[in-house]
């Protein structure tokens, strides 16, 4: 229950940044659009406690052991949505960043008028 809350309350945060103007604050909806998922992954997988997925010489009942795919899902997931979350950063932060080099004359042909495309 305590799971299907937090993931709910994620999602929502997610999806309410996503709606709001303002390139920081969709990537901050996807971050939390993200971890909302991640916690929806490690949930699919169960939260009682289990046994470690090691099976040995006595290896008992198979229903008492965890289940490592959830977990490697939710690694995997993590991995990439930093990864994501990194790129669409650099991407803000070069839109923000003027290049000094440009000037407005580097824009103008001889006419004096701006060149078609910029």
């Amino acid at each position: 229950m305590t799971a299907a809350i937090i993931v709910g309350l994620l999602v929502a945060g997610g999806v309410w940044f996503l709606a709001q103007p303002g390139l920081l604050r969709v990537i901050l909806g996807f971050v939390l659009l993200g971890h909302g998922v991640n916690v929806l992954l490690l949930a699919s997988g169960g939260l009682d406690r289990r046994r470690a997925p090691f099976v040995g010489d006595g290896a008992g009942d198979p229903a008492a052991l965890a289940d490592p795919l959830p977990q490697a899902f939710v690694l995997t997931a993590v991995v990439i949505t930093f990864g994501v979350s990194v790129y669409l950063l650099a991407i803000l932060r070069a839109e923000s960043v003027e290049d000094p080099d440009v000037s407005a004359a580097d824009d103008m042909d001889e006419t004096d008028e701006p060149r078609a495309g910029r």
